[in-house]
C-alpha cells in the first residue's frame, strides 16, 4: 500500500522532480535522527512509501551517499552513516541541521571555523576590495546600525556585512564559505546573548577601506573572539548532539 507521502504530493510541495523530492524527505529524516534507533527502510519499502520507481529511489540514495549520509552495503542494504561521516559544509546538510535545530556544541565549532577564516578574509579584502566591495561593506554596516536602532533585522544585517567581506577577498575558496555563513549564522543567533559591537564592525570596515590588512585582521578576530567566548560559556560541548526533543 502506498503511503500518504505519494509522488503527486511530494512534487508540488518541493517544486522539483521526484528524485529530489525523495532525497529531500530522506535527508531531513536522517539528519533529524528518525533512523537513529529504527531500521532504515529497504529500497522496496521506500518505493512503496513514496509511490515511485526503484530507479528514483536508487538515484536519491546515491545523492545521499555522496553527502556521507548513507552507504549501501551487501546484505545490509541502505545504512545511515554516523554524523562524523557527514559533509558538514554541504549546503543541504547545513539546511537540514538548521531545520532540526543546532546544538550549542555545533554552534561553538562553527565559530571556531569562522575565526580561522574570516580574519584572513578581512586582511585580503583590505588589499583586494574594489569600489563596489566597499559599497557593499558600507551597506552591511549601515544595516547593522539600523538594526541596533530597531529599524531592521540584526541577523540579516550581520550576514550581509560578513558576506560582503568574504566577497571582497576575491578568493574563490573563501567565497565557498558564504553558504555555511548564511545557513548557520541566523540559526545560531539565539544561542548568543550578545549584540554585535558596532565599534568593532566599523573598525573592520575602516581598516579595509584604508588598505590596512593587519588592522582589518585584528578587528575581525576581535569580533569573532567575543562571540566565540560567549558561545563557549553557554555551550554544553556536545559537538553534534541534537537538542532535547
Amino acid at each position: 500500500m502506498i503511503s500518504s507521502e505519494s509522488a503527486p504530493e511530494l512534487l508540488p510541495a518541493l517544486g522539483r522532480n521526484l528524485t529530489f523530492a525523495v532525497f529531500e524527505r530522506l535527508g531531513l529524516a536522517i539528519v533529524a535522527g528518525r533512523y537513529d534507533e529504527t531500521a532504515f527502510p529497504t529500497e522496496l519499502e521506500l518505493s512503496h512509501r513514496y509511490g515511485v520507481s526503484h530507479s528514483v529511489i536508487r538515484e536519491a540514495v546515491k545523492m545521499l551517499a555522496a553527502k556521507g549520509l548513507v552507504s549501501v552495503r551487501a546484505r545490509r542494504g541502505i545504512v545511515p552513516e554516523p554524523e562524523e561521516a557527514w559533509n558538514l559544509l554541504d549546503t543541504d546538510i547545513l539546511r537540514w541541521l538548521v531545520e532540526r535545530g543546532l546544538s550549542r556544541g555545533l554552534v561553538v565549532r562553527f565559530k571556531e571555523l569562522r575565526i580561522a577564516i574570516e580574519p584572513e578574509a578581512a586582511a585580503l579584502a583590505a588589499s583586494a576590495a574594489t569600489a563596489d566591495d566597499h559599497a557593499r561593506i558600507d551597506h552591511g554596516l549601515k544595516e547593522i546600525v539600523a538594526a541596533r536602532r530597531g529599524g531592521g533585522n540584526m541577523t540579516e544585517a550581520s550576514v550581509a556585512f560578513h558576506i560582503a567581506i568574504l566577497t571582497a577577498a576575491h578568493n574563490p575558496f573563501y567565497a565557498q564559505f558564504q553558504g555555511l555563513l548564511r545557513a548557520t549564522l541566523g540559526a545560531s543567533a539565539h544561542f548568543s546573548g550578545m549584540t554585535p559591537s558596532l565599534a568593532d564592525h566599523a573598525s573592520v570596515s575602516e581598516a579595509i577601506r584604508a588598505g590596512d590588512p593587519d588592522r582589518a585582521r585584528d578587528h575581525m578576530r576581535r569580533i569573532i573572539d567575543h562571540v566565540l567566548a560567549d558561545s563557549r560559556r553557554r555551550s554544553d560541548r556536545g559537538l553534534l548532539r541534537r537538542p532535547a526533543r
